[in-house]
C-alpha cells in the first residue's frame, strides 16, 4: 500500500498541476494503482473484496479509474471455490453430497462473489433452484484479515491523515458477521417482502425476493428459488421483454425511496448484479400496452435500519433537494450531522451536483447529463475538496454512509439503461419523500386540526407534483423538437 502512494509522489514529481502531461501521468498511475489493489482483493479474498466493492460504489470520493475497475471485476466475477470445496460446504452442512441432497447439481457456478458462489440445482421434486454456498474458511478468517486491513489503515492514516478510511473498516466489521450468517439473510427477504406489502401496497406486486428453502438453508448455505430474469443493466434483454427501461429506472427508484423514506429497513448493496427484472408475472400491462417490470431483489445480507428521527430527516432532506428549498436542505443536513461549514456539500455529494445547481430552480437541477464537462466537473469536485469529503464522511452516522453506497449503486444502475438520471426518478423521490414527512406529522398530533391540515398538504402536494410532471413533459417535448 505504501508503494501505492510512493508510485503517485514518484510519478507526478515535477509536473504543473493543469497540465496535460499531469493529467496524462495521474491517470497511467490511477490504473496502474486500481490494477494493484484489484490483484491484492483477489488474492486475499473475503473482506478484501468487499472493502473494494465499497471503494467501488464511492464515486465522489475515489478516482474514476478505481470506481470503473473495482465496478467491473467485483460484483459477480470473483475467484470462485473449486467443487471439492462446495461439495465439502454441502455435505457438512446438509448432510449429504450434492447429488444425494439434490436431481441435479451444476458444478460450475452461475455467479461468484464476495462471501459465496451460486450454483443452480434442480429437487427431487422438479423444482429449480439456485443454491448459494460459503466460501470455505471464511468464518476462519473474517477476524484475522479484519485485523490486518485495520492495522494497515490506521498506520496509513497516521502518515497520511488525510486518508481516512477507518470509518469504512469499522462498517465492515459490524455487518460482516450479518453477511457471514445466511439465516439472517433470508429472514430479511422475508421482512423485506411483509414491509411492501404492509406499508408500500401501492407497488407490492412489483417487488420480489425468491422464496427460501428453509429445510435446505442454514448459516453458511441458502437454497432459493430459482429466477428467470435479466440482470437490471442487461438493457437488451429489458427491452426484449418489451419492457420500457425507463419503466425499470422509476420501479427501482421508488422501491428504494419507499425503504428509504417509509420503511426505514434499506437494502444496502443494490448493485447490477442483485437486482434482476422480469414481466410482471400477472400479465397486466400499461395503459399504452407495454409490459409492466418486476424488480427482483437479491442478496439480502446487508441492511440497515433507519431509526425514527433520521429517517424523517433523511426524507425531509430529500424533500427539499427535490424541490431546491435551501433552508430545508441546510437545516436537514445539520440534523444529520453535516455542519453548518458542510451542508453545502452533503448535499452536492448526495445529487453528484454543486451546490449552485442543487438550489437551481428549473425542474431538471438534479439530473447530470452525463456529458464529458459534468464528469470532468465532478471529478475536479472530487479532486478540490477530498479532506473535506474526508471530513464530512467522519461525522456522519454509519447509517447515512451506507444511504450514501445505497445511492450510488442506483446511480450506476440508472447510468447502464439511461445513461444517466432520470427526470421522472427524481421526482419519485420527492413524492415518497415528501409523503413520509406528511405522514410523520400527523403521527405527531392525532387531532381534527392535524389531519385537515394533512389532507390540505396531500393536494398541495399532488398539485405541485402534476406541475413538476407538466413541466418535465414539456421539456421532453422541446428536447424532442429541436433534435
Amino acid at each position: 500500500m505504501l508503494g501505492k502512494f510512493l508510485d503517485y509522489e514518484y510519478s507526478l514529481w515535477g509536473l504543473p498541476e493543469g497540465s496535460a502531461e499531469r493529467a496524462k501521468a495521474k491517470h497511467e498511475v490511477h490504473m496502474r494503482g486500481a490494477r494493484r489493489l484489484e490483484e491484492l482483493c483477489f488474492r486475499n479474498g473475503g473482506i478484501y473484496i468487499k472493502l473494494g466493492q465499497h471503494l467501488g460504489q464511492l464515486e465522489y470520493l475515489v478516482p474514476e479509474e478505481y470506481v470503473r475497475i473495482m465496478r467491473e471485476s467485483m460484483l459477480n466475477k470473483c475467484p470462485h471455490s473449486s467443487y471439492d470445496q462446495v461439495h465439502e460446504v454441502i455435505k457438512k452442512e446438509l448432510g449429504g453430497a450434492p447429488d444425494e441432497i439434490f436431481d441435479e447439481f451444476d458444478p460450475v457456478p452461475i455467479a461468484s462473489a464476495s462471501l459465496a458462489q451460486v450454483h443452480v440445482a434442480r429437487m427431487h421434486d422438479g423444482q429449480k433452484v439456485a443454491v448459494k454456498v460459503q466460501h470455505t474458511h471464511m468464518t476462519d478468517t473474517a477476524a484475522a484479515d479484519y485485523a490486518t486491513v485495520e492495522l494497515i489503515v490506521n498506520t496509513l492514516h497516521q502518515f497520511f491523515p488525510s486518508f481516512d478510511y477507518r470509518w469504512l473498516v469499522a462498517e465492515v466489521r459490524e455487518s460482516l458477521p450479518k453477511e457471514l450468517d445466511f439465516l439472517v439473510e433470508a429472514k430479511n427477504s422475508v421482512r423485506c417482502m411483509d414491509n411492501f406489502r404492509k406499508l408500500s401496497p401501492r407497488i407490492a406486486d412489483y417487488v420480489y425476493a425468491p422464496r427460501v428453502y428453509w429445510n435446505l438453508s442454514t448459516s453458511r448455505l441458502l437454497t432459493m428459488e430459482y429466477m428467470e430474469a435479466a440482470q437490471v443493466n442487461d438493457l437488451k434483454s429489458i427491452q426484449r421483454f418489451g419492457i420500457q427501461p425507463s419503466d425499470v429506472v422509476n420501479l427501482v427508484s421508488e422501491t428504494f425511496a419507499e425503504m428509504m423514506f417509509k420503511h426505514g429497513f434499506v437494502h444496502c448493496d443494490p448493485h447490477a448484479a442483485n437486482l434482476l427484472v422480469r414481466p410482471l408475472p400477472s400479465g397486466r400491462r400499461s395503459i399504452f400496452g407495454r409490459r409492466k417490470p418486476q424488480l427482483i431483489l437479491l442478496d439480502h445480507g446487508l441492511y440497515k435500519e433507519l431509526d425514527y428521527n433520521t429517517r424523517i430527516n433523511y426524507a425531509a432532506l430529500w424533500k427539499a433537494l427535490v424541490y431546491s428549498d435551501a433552508d430545508g436542505i441546510k437545516e436537514n443536513c445539520v440534523k444529520l450531522g453535516a455542519g453548518d461549514d458542510l451542508y453545502a456539500l452533503f448535499a452536492g455529494i448526495l445529487t453528484m451536483r454543486p451546490w449552485n445547481k442543487v438550489i437551481d430552480s428549473s425542474v431538471d437541477h438534479l439530473v447530470v447529463k452525463g456529458t464529458d464537462s459534468d464528469h470532468s466537473e465532478l471529478q475536479m469536485y472530487a479532486s478540490q475538496y477530498f479532506p473535506q469529503i474526508t471530513e464530512l464522511l467522519r461525522r456522519l452516522p454509519r447509517v447515512i454512509l451506507l444511504m450514501l453506497k445505497t445511492n450510488d449503486c442506483l446511480r450506476a444502475v440508472n447510468g447502464s439503461l439511461i445513461q444517466g438520471p432520470s427526470l421522472e426518478s427524481f421526482l419519485i423521490i420527492g413524492r415518497v419523500s415528501s409523503e413520509a414527512v406528511l405522514e410523520s406529522m400527523l403521527l405527531q398530533k392525532r387531532s381534527l386540526f392535524s389531519w385537515i391540515n394533512f389532507w390540505i398538504q396531500k393536494i398541495l402536494l399532488e398539485g405541485r407534483l402534476c406541475v413538476m410532471h407538466i413541466a418535465v413533459w414539456l421539456l421532453q417535448l422541446q428536447k424532442a423538437l429541436t433534435l
